[in-house]
């Protein structure tokens, strides 16, 4: 199987649980919930989406197999060896679930890399996932219901925060959404965290400090 990546890159994990964490993100081209075209996105069932994965920049392009892929990620980790170090990588798109297979993950286990993978939760997982972040998109269907933190962005209307509060997940994240009216929707974050304890501020850093 091919693989369709929009570009691969190494830099800080901005957000959720792992923030400030180095590691390569491995961004997938394509998308199940949003064409990627602005004309499109009135018609999306994710209309905030605020990621390119169209089309390939210099470090992305098409794959031929998992392990060329799983090659070309691990050549952008640090030359660095540390008996606390593990190389971390975020499967992320786009929609990483369109593409990602058991092969992929195992190929880059076998490097020495834990794998991460950000999904918006609709479609199943591969199996051998270190790290699984869920985002859920109003007006889908979650197929994940399970794993490591769910990262919900608010405001989106139609949710009752009780619908996700049952859900097997070791971490509930809110997050602001990244819009003209960011400074209430993180207001409105920070008292839903006062008052329902589960949940947790989470904050795009990597914006802030002008990173990618």
């Amino acid at each position: 199987m091919s693989f369709a990546v929009k570009e691969i890159f190494y830099t800080l994990q901005g957000e959720g649980f792992h923030a400030g964490r180095p590691a390569v993100f491995c961004r997938f081209a394509g998308c199940n919930l949003w064409s990627g075209r602005e004309e499109d996105r009135e018609f999306a069932k994710c209309r905030f989406c605020d990621t390119d994965f169209l089309g390939a920049d210099d470090s992305g392009g098409t794959f031929e197999n998992a392990a060329l892929l799983a090659q070309a990620i691990c050549a952008h980790f640090p030359n660095f060896a540390h008996a606390g170090y593990r190389p971390y990588v975020v499967l992320t798109g786009g929609e990483p679930a369109l593409q990602v297979t058991d092969e992929l993950v195992w190929e880059l286990t076998r490097h020495g890399v834990q794998v991460g993978m950000e999904t918006n939760g609709t479609l199943a997982l591969p199996d051998g996932l270190n790290w699984i972040t869920v985002s859920p998109k109003a007006g889908t269907e979650l197929t994940v219901t399970r794993g490591n933190e769910l990262k919900l962005v608010w405001p989106q209307e139609g949710f009752d925060l009780q619908d996700f509060e049952h859900l097997e997940f070791e971490h509930f994240f809110m997050q602001p959404r990244d819009y003209a009216g960011q400074a209430q929707a993180t207001e409105e974050a920070v008292q839903t965290c006062l008052k329902r304890p589960l949940w947790k501020l989470s904050l795009q850093t990597h914006k802030f400090i002008g990173i990618r």
